[in-house]
């Protein structure tokens, strides 16, 4: 591809060799009439003698020789640290004695990807993959966290009050089911993980996602003791899904819905110091609207998930969405505004 100034293309390369090689055209006259210099035309009619029309295409830029490039030698124990030791560019030149850069040089040209692109076990390059359509595909999960004990807890009382405070309040049991096409998600806050409420919890997950127009098909869970007895096969059954389960200790498999229980506890459970569990689940539902319908998703190009269902009547519409002040969003971000309420107010 030429460049953006470049005079002649592959194409005007070859007629303008073809009239002075074929036609006769004095060198001068040739130039003049495709726009270049008498130096230019030359090179392409020279080129065309000697290798006709396969002449005409662009060459690299890249010298014939490099007498600086690093050596061939160093060059294979920066790959073969890279692969072993799965380490970035500054560590690599640490032991190898070359510059950081030198070393990312070295493995962009030998096609390695970045480290965050890869699987930290195996070191092979991560394989992204997003069904078609809405329901093709629904990731199901469960995330434990620790109720917030009355008062608060080290967040807010610090360390040492807060091992006084902590008692035996036990845990909560985040379910989640997250569309993998659209990164829609229904979430729930429950007392277990029994059988009987996975199952209980598929089922309203199902209506939530028929209500927004998408019909479930297959169900991803891991292997765990829930999901792989009768009441979780009958229970799809019923619905008409087909449950699939990850590889035994492959949770990157679920990899979608435990990144957006990495969201989850970020954005929401670990946000801001809460002074007790009742506060922290107040926010939950406002911040979960939020996800879904007001928050960019860096995977759907900065659109939120709702975007990728189809728009319902009373449902949001996302131009008036993007209206509201960045204020009002860094508080909904922490479920402190309904945004919902408040835009349909302003219509």
């Amino acid at each position: 591809m030429p460049h953006r100034n470049a005079p002649l293309s592959e194409t005007g390369r070859l007629r303008l060799a073809r009239c002075v090689v074929e036609d006769g055209w004095p060198l001068r006259a040739a130039a003049e009439r495709f726009g270049v210099s008498h130096t230019t035309a030359k090179r392409w009619a020279d080129r065309y003698r000697q290798q006709g029309a396969a002449g005409m295409v662009d060459r690299p830029s890249r010298p014939h020789r490099s007498p600086t490039r690093t050596p061939a030698e160093v060059e294979e124990r920066i790959v073969a640290l890279r692969r072993a030791h799965k380490i970035g560019p500054v560590r690599i030149a640490a032991r190898v004695g070359v510059a950081p850069s030198t070393v990312h040089r070295v493995l962009v040209r030998r096609g390695l990807p970045r480290l965050d692109c890869c699987d930290r076990a195996t070191g092979e390059p991560i394989r992204r993959y997003e069904r078609r359509a809405p329901g093709e595909l629904v990731h199901v999960d469960v995330k434990k966290l620790a109720r917030i004990p009355d008062g608060g807890g080290h967040r807010v009382l610090g360390r040492a009050e807060g091992r006084k405070n902590r008692g035996g309040y036990g845990y909560a049991f985040i379910h989640t089911a997250l569309d993998d096409y659209s990164r829609l998600a229904y979430t729930e806050i429950l007392t277990d993980e029994k059988a009987g409420t996975c199952a209980g919890f598929l089922t309203r997950a199902v209506a939530w996602f028929a209500a927004h127009g998408v019909r479930v098909e297959r169900v991803l869970t891991d292997n765990a003791w829930a999901y792989t007895k009768t009441t979780w096969r009958t229970t799809c059954a019923r619905l008409g899904i087909r449950p699939d389960y990850t590889r035994p200790w492959r949770p990157q498999t679920n990899g979608k819905v435990e990144r957006f229980h990495r969201t989850l506890a970020e954005e929401w459970a670990y946000h801001q110091p809460y002074p007790s569990e009742a506060a922290r689940r107040a926010v939950f539902g406002d911040w979960l609207d939020w996800y879904n319908y007001h928050r960019p998703h860096t995977a759907l190009g900065g659109h939120p998930p709702a975007t990728r269902v189809t728009n319902l009547s009373e449902q949001h519409t996302y131009p008036l969405t993007c209206r509201c002040s960045p204020a009002t969003a860094r508080r909904a971000a922490v479920g402190r505004t309904p945004v919902r309420r408040r835009q349909a107010d302003a219509r």
